[in-house]
């Protein structure tokens, strides 16, 4: 696998995410937040959680791709549960977002750091155990293309719900 062209594109993406997410969350108020939507699926509060948790996980997997090429990351042990069953034991539905928000600012922040300081960190790679237990060697420039991607897959969400919301 090999890490995208488009560089400057992707981390400008990435870094710009936490305010994309606060953006689409103007005015919004705690029962908005834990509306439930008609068809089903998370609260825009559960996706908040998800989102920065999401992060904080790949983090630790761009952070061994840029200290130990030969390392392994796994998710192995996330996935062996729904997502549904780690928001219900991480508590998605009682918590704050500020902390959430607070956490997604950071990591970005510290990830777009290293990458200035790490040299060629965009094409070093990570050794990542699927499901399946197959390896592949995943460049850190997917990743982060994946975290940016991630948050405005959920802002479309996020935004549907709104519109949901008004409508009802």
């Amino acid at each position: 696998m090999e890490p995208p062209e488009n560089q400057d594109k992707i981390l400008e993406l990435f870094k710009q995410g936490p305010s994309i997410l606060e953006n689409a969350l103007v005015g919004l108020s705690d029962i908005e937040l834990d509306y439930a939507p008609m068809n089903g699926g998370w609260t825009i509060r559960q996706i908040i959680h998800h989102i920065a948790d999401g992060d904080d996980l790949w983090k630790t997997c761009i952070k061994i791709a840029l200290g130990n090429e030969q390392a392994e990351f796994t998710l192995q042990w996330y996935k062996a549960l729904p997502q549904t069953a780690w928001a219900k034991c991480w508590s998605y539905e009682n918590r704050s977002i500020e902390i959430s928000i607070a956490l997604l600012k950071t990591n970005r922040d510290h990830i777009i750091q290293l990458l200035e300081y790490v040299h060629d960190g965009w094409s070093k790679s990570v050794q990542f155990r699927d499901s399946n237990g197959e390896i592949e060697v995943v460049p850190v420039g997917v990743v982060i293309q994946m975290q940016a991607d991630h948050v405005v897959h959920h802002v479309k969400r996020i935004s549907a719900i709104r519109k949901e919301i008004s409508s009802t």
